[in-house]
C-alpha cells in the first residue's frame, strides 16, 4: 500500500477570495484545499506528506458534498463545512493538531498557546504553529481560526487579509 500509486481529482473553484483548489480522492475526502495563487506550495505539501512519485492529479469535479459544503459556508452557514470529510497524512503530532483545529466552533479563536495546552503539549506552541503552517486543508480544517495569545492576527499561509476576511466571514471583529 505503500507504494500504490494515488490518482486524485483537482479541481478550480471560484470564492469571494479567488480561485481555490480542491483535491479529492476516489472516496469523496477532502486531501487539500489552497489557493490557485499558491498551488506550488500544495503541491510540495501533497508531495511531502504522500511522497514524491505516488500522487497524480487530474483536472475535475470535486465531489457534491465538498462543492456544497463550501457553497453554504461561502453563503454564510459557516458549520457547513464541518460535514466534509477529510483525510490527511503526516506524523501524529499533525493529524491530532488538525483535528483539534476542526474542534474550533465558527466565529470563535484559539491562540497557539491555548491549541498547545489543550492537546497536552503545553511547551510545544511552535510545533503547534509549525503544524498549523503544514495544515493541507485550509477552511475546512480552520487553521485561520488560531491567533496570537494578544490577539494579533499572525501566520496564515494564504495571507492575513484572508485570514482577516474568513474571521470576519464567521462574525469576528478583526
Amino acid at each position: 500500500m505503500l507504494n500504490q500509486a494515488l490518482r486524485w481529482q483537482l479541481d478550480r473553484v471560484t470564492t469571494p477570495l479567488g480561485v481555490i483548489l480542491l483535491v479529492t480522492d476516489a472516496q469523496n475526502s477532502l486531501r487539500a484545499l489552497d489557493w490557485a495563487d499558491s498551488e506550488a506550495r500544495m503541491l510540495d505539501r501533497l508531495r511531502l506528506l504522500y511522497g514524491s512519485d505516488r500522487v497524480t492529479l487530474t483536472s475535475g469535479t470535486a465531489p457534491q458534498p465538498v462543492r456544497n459544503g463550501l457553497e453554504a459556508y461561502w453563503a454564510g452557514d459557516l458549520n457547513a463545512v464541518s460535514a466534509i470529510s477529510v483525510e490527511t497524512a503526516g506524523t501524529e503530532f499533525q493529524r491530532n493538531a488538525w483535528a483539534w483545529l476542526r474542534s474550533i466552533p465558527a466565529g470563535e479563536t484559539r491562540s497557539y498557546r491555548e491549541q498547545a495546552r489543550s492537546m497536552g503539549r503545553v511547551s510545544a506552541v511552535r510545533a503547534v504553529g509549525r503544524a498549523n503552517g503544514a495544515n493541507p486543508i485550509g477552511i475546512v480544517i480552520p487553521c485561520h481560526r488560531v491567533i496570537g495569545a494578544d490577539g494579533t492576527l499572525t501566520g496564515y499561509a494564504g495571507g492575513i487579509e484572508r485570514k482577516r476576511w474568513l474571521l470576519r466571514h464567521e462574525g469576528g471583529d478583526f
